[in-house]
Formats: structure tokens, sequence, C-alpha cells
């Protein structure tokens, strides 16, 4: 099932004349159409990347993958190091550094935080607009001098996370990370900007226990589910412990320990 059956129409409209050529190709990758007045998105292309912007006239702004400046800058710079809860949960200590799978990449923020802190990253993002964003913006972020290094540490595979972790090649990961869309019930203006304009792209992930199973079946250490602090735990294994933060938690299932 494509875009244009999921209920919400996009389209791909090139913003400089520069640009056309590549807003081509990825109409053609993506099988999604340049003309289409009723669409509901716009997946824009500049000379700057690739961005996606919702069209409608209380619209927000568009939404893009940036690992160089704002948010990421800011976090990478500030944010903690190894002393973040998302660091402990994954089980960073001094001497380990695991291999982890982010099962649910979304925009690839929660991989670069890892990543930047030496971790070796997968990464799976199953839809395809937003696996664009985000093989867009690790194209960039590469070619930064400052996180051109911890982008190498980042693999980006699209497709569904279930049947990638069932049919795994190669080494499999120490730890695998998973953090499903959650049904939201808050006033909209509480919600991200992005989350407002993936939600209606991506829905719910109500295969959120198949994804705790398949992922407990291939990481050889621990599994780590995010989830909004007072959520209920993912149907299933039930997990021996979690860290809690101010609006989410990181619900652990250790199968083995991490050792240096």
């Amino acid at each position: 099932m494509n875009e244009q059956q999921a209920g919400s129409r996009i389209r791909v409209e090139a913003l400089t004349p520069d640009s056309q050529e590549k807003a081509a190709q990825w109409a053609r990758r993506l099988g999604l159409p340049h003309e289409d007045a009723e669409a509901d998105f716009a997946l824009q292309v500049s000379d700057d990347g690739l961005q996606l912007q919702q069209l409608g006239d209380d619209a927000p702004g568009p939404v893009r993958v940036d690992f160089v400046e704002g948010k990421a800058a800011h976090r990478r710079l500030f944010g903690g190091g190894s002393g973040q809860m998302i660091a402990k949960a994954v089980g960073i200590q001094p001497g380990v550094r695991p291999r982890v799978l982010d099962a649910t990449a979304g925009m690839g923020k929660d991989a670069f935080v890892l990543a930047s802190l030496g971790c070796e990253m997968s990464l799976i993002e199953r839809q395809p607009i937003i696996a664009a964003l985000l093989e867009d913006g690790l194209a960039r972020g590469s070619q930064d001098l400052e996180v051109g290094g911890i982008i190498g540490q980042m693999r980006l595979l699209t497709g569904n996370s279930i049947e990638l972790m069932r049919n795994w090649q190669g080494e499999p990961p120490q730890v695998i990370y998973v953090d499903p869309m959650f049904p939201h019930r808050e006033k909209t203006a509480l919600v991200k900007k992005e989350m407002r304009l993936f939600r209606p792209l991506v829905g719910d992930d109500m295969d959120a226990p198949a994804l705790l199973e398949a992922a407990l079946a291939l990481a050889t250490h621990r599994v780590v589910v995010k989830r909004p602090r007072k959520a209920p735990c993912i149907e299933g294994v039930k997990p021996s412990y979690a860290l809690d933060g101010k609006s989410s938690r990181y619900d652990i299932y250790p199968k083995k320990a991490l050792k240096p």
C-alpha cells in the first residue's frame, strides 16, 4: 500500500529549478505524482534537501531531518552525554558501547544520540516518506566535518521492522530499541509538530506486540521499549524493570549482561 491509498495524498514538488531532476527521481522512487491539487502533503525538494510540508491554511511549517544544526546539535553538545536516560537504558557504561538496532527510527534523533556516544547503529524505518527524509538527512550530515563521523556509525534499512528482524542477515544486534507510535489523546497543540504531521501517514503501531516479540527473539543482550510515562507496557512478556523520566519511561527486557 503506498501513501496515496493510506488515507493521505502526497505530491512531490521542486522548490528550485535546479532541484527538478532530483524531485523527478524521488517521485519515481516513491511512486508519487508531481501534480495533485487534492494532496494533503507535499514532499518538497530543494538545493538544501528534502522536507515534508502539510498543505492547508493552518498547517505547521515543514519538517526535515537535520543532524548538523538545531536540536540535534544542541543535544549532542549539551544533552548530558552518557548520563542521559536513553544511554543508561541501552546499557552504555565505561568500556561498553553496544551494537544497537533502532527498530522504529522515525526522524533518527535517538539513534543519532546513541551514535554520538559511540554505539554502532542500525536503523529501520518502514514509512517510505519518513525513510526518505531520514536518508536525505543522513546524506547531508555525512558531508559535515563535525558530525560526518557520527553518521558513519549509522546504517539505514527501509522496510517492515518485524520482517527484517525475523529475517536478519549478519551479526545480530546486542540491543534493540523500540519506540512505537502510541495512541495520543492530548490536545493537538501539545503534540509535537512532527507527531501531528506524521500521525496521518503512520497511524498507531497496532503491531507493537509482534514488534516486541521479534525484537526479543533477535537481540542478544536486551530490548528497550520507550513508552509515555503512564502508558501500559506492550502486551506480552513483562519488562524486568523500567527507568522513569518526566514524560516517558524505558521498559527494559534483559537477556544477558553487557560487559566491557
